[in-house]
């Protein structure tokens, strides 16, 4: 009887998954999409970030919109997509300082690997 009772319990909840994946694929982006470049207008981080808001611009069908919110090596651009709602429709792009502030700044205001999640390895440079 337990047998049973495990396999419809398996069942229902296959059965449940199986339905809930079309929902949870539904439309995204439906809305533009915020890139935030902390950096100020015209340095790699900006320029990178425009090339790349153009081709997945294309490639999703929404515009990708950058957002330069340079000041304090980074952070407050950094800040605002920490406080920005996790759905996926404020993205970062950054570089060195990302990471390197919370051992320059003992109040960072947040931590790389705590708060935020890494999506994709945009660009690197050649070591000298």
């Amino acid at each position: 009887m337990n047998r049973f009772i495990d396999l419809v319990a398996a069942g229902l909840v296959l059965a449940a998954l199986t339905l809930a994946l079309p929902a949870a694929a539904q439309g995204y982006p439906s809305k533009p999409i915020r890139l935030v470049a902390p950096f100020p207008p015209g340095g790699s981080v900006d320029v990178v970030g425009r090339l790349l808001a153009t081709k997945l611009s294309d490639s999703m069908g929404q515009q990708m919109v950058v957002d330069n919110r340079s000041g304090a090596s980074g952070v407050i651009g950094t800040e605002v997509v920490m406080n920005a709602p996790p759905d996926g429709y404020t993205l970062l792009i950054n570089t060195i300082p990302f990471v390197t502030n919370q051992f320059l700044m003992p109040r960072a205001p947040y931590d790389p690997l705590r708060d935020f999640v890494s999506i994709s390895l945009v660009a690197s440079s050649p070591r000298s």
